[in-house]
Formats: structure tokens, C-alpha cells, sequence
């Protein structure tokens, strides 16, 4: 237990520190973006982001791995926020708290294993063309200045690894390029184009509606889905940076620490949050592995927001899309399109349908969601392939099954016999098939009840355990198996 803790928390010390200040400087503008897509004050998104960062920090599964308030949480907020107001989306919060707890609990992060990889690449690839789309408002027809800061920062993060491996490329690109726009004086937009931030810690708060039945009817549907999406994206981020640290994470543990994190957030003013992909590949990229980095970003917003929030409103924008530009980047898998080319046709088409439902409608959840079904009717196809091969042997007419004889598959079954024949012994082999259902005993039925109403004698045969126990349950003919 004790060289546990020294592991997750104080085995990368230095790396972890610098990293989660430069994760700090970039959750900024982001939760005070995501808390004006939801309709609420900035500060809703701010303490949201400190709150879960700092609590996940300690009760995920996940060690270096940046959970906050993000887009996808908060687009799901907007109807309830419009309709009803901030205290319902509190009580929301904390009710989607609760949920993830129970899927925790109840081990639902097991469904990660049916999420095929043709979907988990095309969820990465999509995440990265959102987080590369949502810079765009931030840099394209403001100002050639702009245009400048951003190709300078993009040459600060890529170039200065080379020489300085000590502090994080993004860091000192922050801060060097905001020292000059402030000497300059350039024509920049900054972080306080985009909200106010105010200088106070969050403080604990009962919801303000009235604790009914009613009051439970209108939330639960919202914090359903928020437990739904904010689980989803924490797990696939989780997996992410598994790959890239090449290090593995308890699932159930996330989910209820997300969980954990959420209900305590709702009791301080914050709006639902969950893992962050952008903001924890800048982590893992800066040199985060810990779950220090993620309680030093909690803890240094915090510190900006109360300490320098008068600084922090004048860093420029053009700075920190050049760090989520560079984000994006890194995040795209490139080796896709190779992928592409060499992949079989039905898992590219996966891929893409994921990548094309996610951008077009902005939600990671529709997205994947979506890729999983259709692999699912591709795999479907591709096994309900199945053959009967008749042949004569020893006087007797044999039929060869092969494949598996299924609810996808039971029309072709029955299209594969003759039903024409008289007083035969007939045997249907099932060496090389399986029986996997209900609809496959059923078939299995009909077949040897139209041969025993020409006067056939049909022997089944070559069944497995399983096929042989679902059939002895099952079937209704009276037959030995």
C-alpha cells in the first residue's frame, strides 16, 4: 500500500508539478468557454474544474489523468439550465454523482471491452478535429497578430523540447509570450474576453428547490445522460492514456470517483464534469504521471483564479489555441490512414461513421454509440454466414452444418434442405456449427418435424456441451441428441 502511494503520488515529483501548472493555465479558458455554452456564470465552470480536479486527484482510477468541466458534459446542461435554472443543474450534478457511483459499483466499466478499436480510433480522431474546431473562433479573421502568436507558440512547443527538457515547452510559451504582449501592448484577445473571473473560493450550498418527487422527475433524465457521457468519455480517455504511459487503471475505481467528484462539486457551486482527453494529453506530453499533476492543476487554478486572476484575464488567446492546437495534433492518430487503406472495409467504415456522427453533432456519446451498433450488425453479417452440405454415406442422406446457427442465420439453415425425400435415415451433423439461441432451436425443430412427416428417421448429431444442453432444454421433438 505504501509503495503504491509513493508510486502514484512521488515517483515523478518535479514532472508532475510543472506539468499540472501549465494543465491549470489551459483549463481556464476552457471552463469559463464550456460554463457559456451551459448558460451559467464562468465561475460555475471554474470551481467545477478546481473542485473535481483536486477530489479525483485522490479517489480516481486513473493516476495522471485531468478531469474537469468539459463540452460534452455541458451541452447536455443547456435545456435544463434554460428551463429551470442553476440550482436544478446543482441538484443534477450531484444525482449524476450518485448514479456514477452505483455504475461503479456495479462494475459497469466491463462494457469498455465491447467498444471495438476501429471505434476507439475513431473517437480519438474525432476528439481531435473537435478540439482543433473549437480553436478556430479564437484565431481565424481576428488579426495577422494572431495569426503571428500562434505560429510562434506552435514553434515554442515543438522546437524547445529539443534544447530545454527541464520545464515544459507550453509553460514557458505562456509565459514568455504573455510578458510580451503585455510589454507590446498588442491588439490580442485574452482569457477575459471570455468571462469574468471572480476572486473567491467556492462555498458549500444546499440547492435552492424544493426536494420532491416532482423536483427528481425533472433532473433524473438530465443526470442520466450526463452519468452516461461523462463515464463514457472518462473511461475512453482513460484507455487513452494507458496507451500512452503504457501503464493500466482500475475502471471501476474511475467511475466511482467521477462519481464522488460530482456530488461534492454540486454542493460547491460547480456544474457535472469528467476526464478531459485535451487537457490530459497536455499533461502526459508536459511530463504528468501521477496524481500529483492532477491535484497541483486543481490547486494552481485555484491559486490563479483567488491570487492572480487580475493576471491571468490578460493572457492572450492566440497562446493558449497555439498549446490546444499542438493538442490536437498529438491527439489525431495518424497511423488511421494507413489504417484506412489496410483495415477490412466494414471496420474503416466503422471508424469513419464515428469520427463523421461525432463532428457533426458535437457529442462524443451519439458518436460511439453509433460505431458500436454498426460493428455490431457488420459482425452480425459476417457470422451468420453459414452452409449445409448434403452427402450420401453408408445408405444414409447426411446434412453437414457449418457455421453458427443463430437468429441472423436460421433462413439460410432452413433454405439448405430438401424436404422432398421419403423413408430416409437422415443425419444432421453439427461438428463444425454451433447453436446459440432459442430461434436456432427452433429451426432445428421444424427441420426434423417436416422430415418425420415424410416417414424420416433424422438422428442429430456432433453437438457440442452447449448446443447439446440449449437443445435437450429446448426442443420439442422427441429425439435423442
Amino acid at each position: 500500500m505504501i509503495e503504491k502511494i509513493k508510486i502514484e503520488w512521488f515517483s515523478n515529483v518535479r514532472g508532475d508539478i510543472l506539468a499540472g501548472i501549465v494543465v491549470a493555465l489551459a483549463l481556464i479558458p476552457e471552463a469559463i468557454a464550456f460554463s457559456i455554452i451551459a448558460g451559467v456564470d464562468p465561475m460555475v465552470g471554474l470551481y467545477a474544474s478546481f473542485c473535481i480536479a483536486v477530489i479525483i486527484a485522490f479517489v480516481g482510477g486513473r493516476p495522471g489523468m485531468i478531469s474537469a468541466a468539459t463540452g460534452a458534459m455541458a451541452l447536455l446542461m443547456v435545456p435544463l439550465v434554460k428551463e429551470h435554472g442553476l440550482d436544478y443543474l446543482l441538484v443534477a450534478t450531484v444525482l449524476t454523482g450518485v448514479i456514477q457511483v452505483l455504475f461503479g459499483i456495479f462494475k459497469v466499466a466491463k462494457v469498455m471491452k465491447f467498444i471495438p478499436r476501429a471505434v476507439m480510433i475513431g473517437f480519438v480522431n474525432a476528439l481531435a478535429i473537435l478540439i482543433f474546431m473549437a480553436q478556430v473562433p479564437h484565431f481565424i479573421g481576428i488579426s495577422n497578430m494572431t495569426y503571428v502568436f500562434v505560429a510562434v507558440t506552435l514553434a515554442f512547443v515543438y522546437i524547445l523540447p529539443r534544447f530545454i527538457k527541464a520545464i515544459p515547452a507550453p509553460l514557458i510559451a505562456i509565459i514568455a509570450l504573455t510578458a510580451l504582449a503585455l510589454y507590446a501592448n498588442f491588439d490580442l484577445r485574452t482569457v477575459g474576453d471570455l468571462g469574468g473571473i471572480t476572486r473567491t473560493l467556492p462555498e458549500f450550498l444546499i440547492p435552492n428547490v424544493p426536494f420532491t418527487f416532482e423536483t427528481l422527475v425533472i433532473v433524473f433524465p438530465f443526470s442520466l445522460a450526463l452519468a452516461i457521457v461523462g463515464l463514457l468519455e472518462s473511461l475512453l480517455t482513460a484507455s487513452i492514456v494507458d496507451d500512452m504511459t503504457d501503464t493500466e487503471s482500475d475502471k471501476n475505481k474511475e467511475s466511482r470517483g467521477q462519481g464522488i467528484a460530482n456530488i461534492i462539486t454540486g454542493f460547491f457551486g460547480g456544474m457535472a464534469g469528467c476526464a478531459m482527453i485535451g487537457q490530459s494529453v497536455i499533461n502526459v506530453k508536459s511530463g504528468g504521471r501521477g496524481r500529483l499533476s492532477t491535484l497541483v492543476a486543481g490547486l494552481f487554478l485555484i491559486f490563479l483564479i483567488i491570487v492572480l486572476g487580475d493576471l491571468v484575464v490578460q493572457i492572450p488567446m492566440p497562446v493558449l489555441v497555439g498549446i490546444m492546437i499542438m493538442v490536437s495534433i498529438g491527439t489525431f492518430d495518424w497511423s488511421s490512414f494507413t489504417y484506412l487503406r489496410k483495415a477490412p472495409k466494414t471496420d474503416a467504415v466503422v471508424m469513419l461513421v464515428t469520427v463523421g456522427i461525432v463532428v457533426a453533432t458535437n457529442d462524443l456519446s451519439k458518436g460511439v454509440i453509433a460505431g458500436v451498433i454498426l460493428s455490431a450488425i457488420f459482425f452480425v453479417a459476417k457470422i451468420s454466414s453459414l452452409k449445409v452440405i448434403s452427402k450420401y454415406k453408408n445408405n444414409k442422406l447426411v446434412f453437414e452444418v457449418e457455421g453458427q446457427l443463430f437468429f441472423a442465420s436460421t433462413e439460410d439453415f432452413l433454405k439448405s434442405f430438401d424436404f422432398s425425400v421419403e423413408n430416409k435415415n437422415i443425419i444432421i451433423d453439427f461438428s463444425k456449427a454451433r447453436i446459440w439461441d432459442d430461434s436456432a432451436v427452433g429451426v432445428v425443430d421444424k427441420v426434423v418435424m417436416k422430415y418425420r412427416e415424410k416417414d424420416n428417421a433424422v438422428t442429430i448429431m456432433g453437438l457440442d456441451t452447449s448446443s447439446e444442453k440449449l437443445l435437450n432444454k429446448l426442443a420439442v421433438y422427441n429425439n435423442e441428441v
